[in-house]
């Protein structure tokens, strides 16, 4: 623990992404509850709510962005993001940095490909959060091969084709990114590499327990330091980073359930899907006969409202038995005693947290290392059940009936416990991210 007449500062710089801004602001309470002074630099577009946070210092930089809707995809908002921000972000650091010449480091979001070789000018050590876990990791390090070899074009053609450089995964995980245009994915990739080995660490909200083989291979990938200080959110008391206005009505909701009895269906901040997939979603939902809290956020519907593809009636037949929402405390609906399964995107963040409160997945990933961690939780750590065809509702309805109600499900939440006990270890005294946060933060202090 630092002690407080040195409060040493650390300047973090977010990425305007929610999975992106929830590690960060942990990671932020995290350093602070170990003595550091926090000084958060943020963008325009996305920006945080400061009440959340009245401990730390907000900075905000130009970012250029005209109205986010106006792009085709999220990697073009990702891309122009960096190259908008490169002035603002330099001169930022100029003046914080003549107003506190002595802060221990910038912390940068991994997305933030273009810090790289701008932090050295100013002589400030660059460490980089990676919001993904090791086994995804792993995979995205591997991606100019897989390009070279031709395997990313196979995804569709050969989907259920091993990947030899890649055990357990199938040609169909490959990770993959919502662009209309393949090279700004390679870009992306080829940016974050580069920024990540010539950083001074790279922070994982991960734990390296649960991935020695993957922490192995990325210590021989990666010349730089390596921390896996995870799960973040079991650190600090929550704090909503929340974009979206939680509706907290469904925690009183799901007071009144059986427990273990109800289904929480999310598919994450920026995946939409299609009119077609969210109607048989809603039918298996209703079909399985099991309590469900849904989350529909806006925009996760492609170019529609909620209220117009629901059927005429659809919420009157559920009779109670479903609630829908437009955003939920996530966190604190998967510790609910009610709740008993979990339909996700498969982002590490919810993965996380879905392991931490033993709570079996039904896999419905779409992109960037979602479709990873389904095929881990899935096939290698068999915590979950994997929606990998075309999605129809009797699919889904028989996933959470499995999930739910069977012996198969029984044993998938047998898998899980041991899971949730080593989440819990790796915090205490002695333990793996215990250990690590120990030597990340003398890391720091040593600059």
């Amino acid at each position: 623990m630092v002690t407080k007449d040195t409060k040493p500062v650390i300047f973090l710089f977010t990425f305007p992404l929610q999975g992106h801004l929830n590690p960060m602001f942990q990671l932020a309470k995290i350093f602070f509850n170990h003595g550091f002074s926090i000084t958060v630099i943020h963008t325009e577009f996305n920006a945080p709510n400061f009440s959340n946070f009245p401990h730390f210092t907000f900075v905000s930089i130009s970012d250029g962005l005209s109205e986010p809707e106006s792009y085709p995809d999220v990697i073009e908002i990702l891309h122009d993001l960096n190259s908008k921000c490169v002035a603002p972000f330099n001169d930022c650091l100029k003046k914080l940095l003549s107003e506190e010449p002595t802060a221990a480091c910038v912390i940068v979001d991994a997305l933030w490909y273009f810090t790289d070789g701008l932090t050295e000018k100013f002589s400030i050590p660059r460490i980089v959060l990676r919001t993904v876990n090791l086994s995804s990791f792993v995979a995205f390090s591997k991606f100019h091969v897989l390009r070279e070899k031709g395997y990313l074009s196979l995804q569709e053609s050969q989907g259920d084709s091993p990947v030899p450089e890649l055990p357990y995964l199938k040609m169909k995980d490959l990770p993959w990114f919502q662009t209309e245009d393949p090279r700004s994915g390679d870009k992306l990739q080829r940016g974050t590499m580069k920024s990540m080995k010539s950083s001074s660490g790279i922070i994982f909200n991960a734990i390296e327990d649960l991935e020695p083989d993957q922490l192995d291979q990325s210590l021989k990938e990666f010349p730089v330091p390596l921390f896996s200080i995870g799960p973040f959110h079991r650190y600090v008391s929550a704090s909503s980073s929340s974009l979206l206005a939680q509706d907290m009505t469904c925690l009183s909701w799901l007071d009144k359930q059986a427990t273990n009895s109800v289904i929480y269906a999310s598919l994450g901040s920026i995946a939409s899907i299609d009119e077609s997939e969210f109607l048989e979603i809603a039918w298996g939902l209703r079909n399985s006969n099991q309590p469900f809290l849904w989350v529909v956020r806006p925009g996760s519907i492609h170019g529609k409202d909620l209220i117009e593809i629901l059927p005429k009636g659809f919420i009157e037949s559920l009779q109670g038995r479903g609630k829908i929402v437009k955003w939920a405390p996530q966190p604190e609906v998967l510790a609910h005693r009610a709740t008993g399964g979990f339909l996700t995107h498969c982002g590490w963040n919810s993965t996380l947290e879905a392991i931490c409160e033993a709570i079996p997945l039904i896999c419905k990933p779409s992109f960037g290392d979602q479709r990873v961690n389904a095929r881990y939780i899935s096939d290698v750590w068999k915590i979950g059940l994997h929606l990998e065809n075309r999605i129809e509702r009797l699919e889904v309805e028989n996933a959470i009936r499995t999930l739910m109600t069977s012996s198969e499900g029984e044993e998938i939440r047998k898998r899980i416990m041991p899971m949730k006990e080593t989440a819990e270890q790796c915090l205490k005294l002695g333990g793996s991210s215990f250990r690590n946060l120990e030597n990340l933060v003398a890391y720091i202090l040593s600059f």
